[in-house]
């Protein structure tokens, strides 16, 4: 789709996940006189002791759940903290168990570590967050790992605390791992507060928590993430590390100490903007024959219900693209019972928005 939407000259594109802002200025700074002063060598596979001592302060903080350094990995974005984190964890044939619609790569991930995906479908009834029973009923022996991702992409959910307490039992019960990808932590709108599974009882040390600068600093470009986990977790991660790409860039990583220590008044004057764009695209989709969507809870998406277009997602998608000449992701890239549902990001201008959301209440009437 967004191959397709580069060839418009015209195109708005509400398909990427990607803040429209430019890092934070102190940010971009950092990097320079990082490059400045000289630091160009590689850094430690664990990440720079300074940056792994500012994340862990900042996660007590953003948490209430305190790590040492040691317990702290620098990886290449989410992505990578990922990926380690599976492929250290599982053997040929265990099963995680996630939500379902889902970002595409949780799947593709799984099965690259020689697991398999067991998806759990949930539904807008329930604001598409998973159901802790569902998930008792889905474990079976081959069963390691659960898989949360609060505030979601695609969704917009965002999983309430009794939830969260409820899968942390189950977890403990059943001697599970949870990875809890928390890059969306801080995008939260109405006055939410965020809770990590990680706080619960029993759940520190059978947590790996996944974060990265991409989504909450704007930092995409500079590909730092986090792992934080229990420590021999951690360690054994660490090691395939140096084996796969050595350390994360220096320069980025000085960047990301400013993000963490000088960058939480941009992030709330993006956060801002976000909701005010969720506010405004939430009612629009609305007051739209045919269209309808919950009111997403964080990150910057909202699933988009089409169902009584009578298109598919893929030919409603197709469809949009060529007519109005805008983008926006299929429900089924998330997920195989998702073909009524589109994906809208709203990480773009609010003057964007508006023109978008006009070509598509046009569409929509035209049908």
């Amino acid at each position: 789709m967004m191959v397709r939407a580069a060839r418009i000259d015209d195109v708005i594109s509400f398909a990427v996940g990607e803040p429209d802002f430019h890092s934070a200025p102190n940010v971009i700074e950092a990097a320079k006189r990082a490059l400045d002063d000289g630091e160009t060598k590689y850094a430690p596979g664990a990440g720079m002791t300074r940056l792994r001592e500012v994340y862990a302060a900042y996660l007590k903080e953003a948490i209430g759940v305190s790590y040492e350094t040691e317990n702290c990995l620098v990886t290449t974005g989410g992505m990578g903290a990922l990926f380690l984190g599976l492929t250290t964890l599982l053997n040929s044939g265990d099963e995680v168990i996630f939500s379902s619609p889902y970002w595409s790569n949780y799947g593709q991930q799984i099965v690259l570590c020689g697991g398999k995906p067991v998806a759990i479908d949930v539904d807008e009834a329930h604001d598409f967050v998973i159901d802790p029973v569902a998930i008792e009923k889905a474990i079976t022996a081959k069963t390691k790992v659960i898989l949360l991702n609060s505030p979601s992409n695609p969704t917009g959910s965002v999983i309430d605390a009794a939830s969260l307490r409820a899968i942390a039992e189950i977890a403990v019960k059943h001697d599970l791992v949870v990875i809890s990808d928390e890059v969306y932590r801080h995008i939260l709108f109405d006055g939410r507060t965020y809770t990590s599974i990680a706080s619960f009882p029993g759940m520190k040390k059978r947590t790996l928590i996944i974060d990265s600068c991409s989504k909450t600093h704007a930092m995409t470009g500079f590909r730092v993430g986090f792992a934080t986990g229990p420590l021999n977790l951690i360690r054994e991660m660490t090691k395939i590390t140096e084996d796969v790409w050595s350390c994360v860039n220096t320069s980025a990583q000085f960047a990301a100490i400013e993000a963490f220590t000088r960058g939480a008044d941009y992030r709330e004057m993006m956060v801002a903007e976000y909701e005010k764009r969720r506010n405004y695209i939430y009612q629009r989709i609305n007051a739209i024959d045919c269209l309808s969507s919950i009111k997403p809870m964080g990150a910057f998406y909202l699933f988009a219900n089409i169902t009584k277009t009578g298109l598919a997602a893929k030919e409603f998608c197709d469809r949009l693209l060529d007519e109005a000449h805008v983008a926006v992701v299929p429900g089924d890239h998330f997920g195989t019972h998702a073909s009524g549902y589109v994906r809208i990001s709203y990480a773009t201008s609010m003057q964007k928005i508006k023109e978008g959301m006009d070509r598509i209440e046009a569409f929509v009437n035209r049908l």
